[in-house]
């Protein structure tokens, strides 16, 4: 008996021992900790019970015949830590949200469909929305409230009321669920225009006019404030002035990308973009950096550079892809999601510098740096500064006496000493899950800057994510994958990753002349069509018919931050219906935008994408086909310049495309120019060739 109670006693002390040991560690571990998403980990040892979106939850909900609460965010979100800090760590409001509601986290990232639907509720219930997001719904997920970031306060009174009223008056609380979930359904639902699509240059003069009178003529970008990036609609100005000559056009772009590229929303030590400024003239950001803007703007500036030839340009593309492939390259090829806004819980701690510590890492070129990056005593955020070129280099250089290219060095050498001293403060954390739709965009991004820059390393990047795509994302039957992360892909991809994916992969074929990008595009096309389509208005759904039901099936028509999936997909229709003659694909895309005519043409700040094709598909498409042994050579001299109304194709051999048939001369290299399948006489002379096009 004595040998027992000796054994249990010592069993206890290593017990007890144990829970010592992982006392300091995490107290609370919920269901998230077996999810692979940052943001969702992020939550994984708070108090709340957590659980990930899903059938266990849903059915607990409808089991107990409680509440759900569905809160949405994701890792780089500011708002979402504060809230969580506040809130989600609480041990008293953890016991009412355990108690009387199902709890249900959603990185909106990974689920956007997910984020749509009670987006839209937001915006319905409320007039506006954002991140956190944070819902109540019924046991069935139908919301009834809906809103943003709370206090600890207004949160605490929330979670009272809405238990309270479920238990009084549930009646109520249905009512008004069915009320926002037919407006959910109803909402931005599009209708099928009988009538053909008519294009008219006073239409896409009239739309670029609308968008100029909405912008800030001093500062760049939208008038007042918060300032975002929007590069889609900055490349359908600029396609209109390429079309038409507009110097108010031109004068707009170049004033937003010089005051973005020389503002505090841009890392001038590291490189790329952060999400937004929050005044309006492009100084405080919100300091989390998305490659979803970085890839789009990497696209922008490059064709700004091909169109103006600012040197500022190319130093901002160069920079910006160093960034990426920095901070967010995968070894396997693709490209992490983002990088959070905080380090040791301050917001833009890492990127700020006091005068003080400017002072003591660059001595005595201390002072020039700091009047080129207007750096004072008081600072400029929060007693601190934040880099911000304020003046001109060569100004700067006549005023203090030395050459130009002697100031360029005193910069030079500063950016890298900080850059080196940066890098040893603690970093922002990373959120490193791979989206497929993001690094559609990246590729998209690479082979722009690789036409504007002829930098081979762009291409062989672009590559190889193109072969991480299809590597890892794209599965049999053509079907993609949202979402990877420690070696594994569990989401099936939403309309976006299959029409960024298609636009990345004529990319690569216009970059290669490798026919395997071109029919692989064809392919997810087909797989879309096929699973997304509606086909009574001939536009596409959000998700495709073998995913989970929502409370609605949404289709996403407008542009945000992102170009609208239906725009997006409906440029894949044109683009591949011209290469592989495929008329059916033409009407399809000439319908999306028929549908979309009223929207771009009313709020083109929200339709500017669906717009940029109806100006392309409006005015001449030039389908420049160049073959012989030095097809490469003379491609990417033709795509050194910006013609936003071309596609390119050819080889060294003709291919299977039927525009190339016949096309073939034996040791040498004709560029065929050639307008709605008929071409000009050949030429060898990429000056001839352009002078056909212009």
């Amino acid at each position: 008996m004595m040998k027992y109670l000796t054994l249990v006693g010592i069993v206890s002390l290593l017990f007890l021992h144990a829970c010592d040991m992982n006392k300091g560690k995490h107290p609370y571990t919920n269901a998230l900790i077996n999810e692979s998403s940052p943001y969702l980990l992020q939550h994984a040892h708070n108090p709340v019970d957590w659980q990930p979106w899903g059938n266990k939850a849903l059915n607990q909900a409808k089991k107990e015949n409680k509440l759900i609460i569905v809160s949405i965010g994701y890792a780089a979100c500011h708002w979402c830590h504060v809230m969580e800090h506040e809130s989600f760590e609480d041990l008293l409001i953890a016991e009412k949200m355990n108690e009387n509601y199902v709890s249900i986290k959603v990185d909106r990232e990974e689920r956007p469909d997910i984020d749509q639907v009670y987006m839209n509720a937001a915006q319905l219930l409320t007039g506006r929305g954002g991140w956190p997001l944070n819902i109540v719904a019924l046991p069935d997920g139908r919301p009834v409230f809906a809103g943003t970031y709370f206090s600890k306060e207004d949160w605490d009174k929330i979670l009272d009321y809405f238990h309270a009223m479920y238990k009084s008056d549930p009646q109520k609380m249905l009512d008004q669920a069915e009320k926002v979930t037919e407006g959910i359904a109803e909402n931005e639902m599009p209708t099928f225009n009988q009538s053909a699509l008519n294009y008219s240059a006073d239409t896409a003069q009239h739309i670029a006019n609308q968008l100029l009178s909405e912008l800030d003529t001093v500062n760049g970008g939208k008038s007042g404030a918060p300032k975002f990036p929007m590069p889609v609609i900055y490349e359908y100005l600029m396609a209109e002035s390429y079309y038409r000559n507009n110097p108010a056009i031109d004068q707009a772009i170049q004033v937003t990308l010089n005051k973005m590229s020389a503002g505090g929303i841009y890392d001038h030590l590291g490189g790329g973009f952060s999400r937004y400024s929050v005044d309006g003239t492009w100084t405080v950001p919100h300091f989390e950096k998305m490659l979803y803007d970085n890839a789009q703007l990497i696209s922008l500036y490059s064709h700004a550079y091909q169109r103006y030839g600012t040197a500022a340009y190319q130093q901002t593309i160069v920079e910006t892809i160093a960034f990426c492939k920095r901070e967010l390259k995968d070894s396997l090829g693709g490209y992490y999601s983002s990088l959070d806004a905080d380090s040791e819980g301050e917001e833009g701690k890492f990127y700020v510098w006091g005068v003080a510590e400017i002072d003591s890492l660059l001595g005595e070129k201390a002072q020039f740096f700091k009047t080129y990056y207007g750096i004072s005593v008081k600072g400029n955020f929060e007693g601190k500064n934040i880099l911000e070129r304020k003046g001109s280099l060569a100004q700067m250089a006549k005023e203090y006496g030395m050459t130009e290219a002697k100031a360029e060095g005193i910069i030079a050498e500063a950016k890298a000493t900080l850059f080196h001293a940066r890098s040893q403060r603690i970093r922002p954390a990373l959120d490193d899950k791979i989206l497929t739709s993001w690094n559609g965009l990246m590729i998209m991004g690479l082979v722009d800057a690789y036409f504007a820059l002829g930098n081979e390393q762009y291409l062989a990047d672009a590559l190889e994510t193109g072969e991480f795509l299809l590597g890892k994302q794209v599965f049999d039957g053509n079907r993609i994958h949202r979402n990877f992360k420690d070696g594994k892909s569990s989401i099936h991809g939403f309309l976006d990753d299959y029409a960024f994916s298609i636009l990345a992969f004529v990319k690569l074929y216009e970059a290669t002349f490798d026919e395997k990008w071109l029919y692989k595009a064809k392919e997810l096309k087909e797989f879309a069509s096929a699973h997304f389509l509606d086909d009574k208005t001939q536009m596409y759904y959000y998700t495709s018919d073998t995913d989970e039901k929502l409370i609605a099936r949404k289709m996403e028509l407008s542009d945000n931050v992102i170009p609208g999936s239906n725009s997006a997909m409906a440029q894949a229709l044109f683009l591949l219906g011209q290469y592989f003659y495929d008329e059916n694909d033409l009407k399809h895309a000439q319908q999306m935008i028929a549908n979309s005519q009223a929207n771009f043409s009313e709020h083109p700040y929200y339709y500017s994408n669906m717009a940029r094709l109806y100006s392309m598909m409006g005015e001449t498409l030039y389908e420049v086909a160049i073959v012989g042994p030095e097809a490469a050579t003379k491609r990417n001299e033709l795509a050194k310049g910006y013609i936003p109304n071309k596609i390119l194709l050819g080889g060294k051999n003709e291919g299977t495309l039927d525009l190339l048939e016949g096309k073939r001369s034996e040791g040498n290299t004709f560029i065929y120019v050639c307008q709605n399948k008929s071409c000009q006489l050949p030429t060898q002379e990429v000056a001839q060739a352009l002078k056909q096009i212009r």
